[in-house]
């Protein structure tokens, strides 16, 4: 099946993952391009960027339409393929929170990205600090899930799944790989089971199933 839709995609990012999350979650079908980004750093050739000047991955084209950036991604991704407006709310409330969430997602979680990639490519960084850092920040996710327990809300920023909560389970699924203890967050291994549990979900490699 022919699809105008092309993802620039390295199998093992926590970022490119997001996209095939959301492709899947939607029912929408991609072209995949792999990328040879460790070692082959190809995301920094000319090529590439030209459609990203910032040499990251994922990469979406849509047609002539070339987006970067993840978060972005997954919202054009709602807006066009999501007729019922639940991964993307239109309402003011959920859509802020969403909002605040993809914020998030694309600053604070950097750190997540920075202490996987330490960890599995040897890439620069203090081990140590990164780890902690990473600790804190999924604390203040798992804080999040507690009190939204507390009145039985089961998702980061709506009544039912959105892209919020797309952009933030990389950040705690893949975290075992620089050395997390998933134990110590019940409310995010809570989330992360009723997520896989969505129609659609995929997951990738460095996942566990215990979930």
């Amino acid at each position: 099946m022919t699809t105008a839709l092309r993802l620039y995609n390295y199998e093992l990012d926590d970022s490119c993952y997001k996209v095939r999350l959301a492709l899947s979650l939607l029912g929408v079908q991609c072209e995949m391009v792999a990328v040879d980004v460790f070692p082959g750093a190809e995301q920094l050739t000319p090529a590439y960027l030209a459609m990203n000047p910032l040499g990251r991955l994922p990469i979406l084209c849509d047609g002539d339409f070339v987006l970067h950036g993840t978060e972005a991604i997954l919202a054009y991704l709602a807006r066009c393929y999501d007729a019922s407006g639940h991964w993307l709310p239109t309402d003011p409330k959920p859509f802020a929170s969403v909002m605040q969430w993809l914020n998030f997602s694309a600053r604070d979680l950097d750190v997540t990205i920075a202490a996987r990639q330490q960890a599995l490519f040897d890439t620069e960084g203090d081990e140590a600090a990164l780890r902690s850092a990473s600790y804190s920040v999924l604390r203040i996710m798992d804080d999040h899930m507690t009190e939204r327990g507390f009145s039985g809300a089961e998702w980061f920023a709506a009544a039912h799944a959105t892209i919020a909560d797309v952009a933030l389970f990389p950040a705690f699924a893949l975290s075992r790989d620089f050395g997390i203890d998933h134990d110590e967050f019940a409310a995010l291994r809570r989330w992360t089971r009723r997520f896989r549990q969505l129609p659609g979900f995929k997951t990738m490699p460095g996942i566990p199933d215990y979930h």
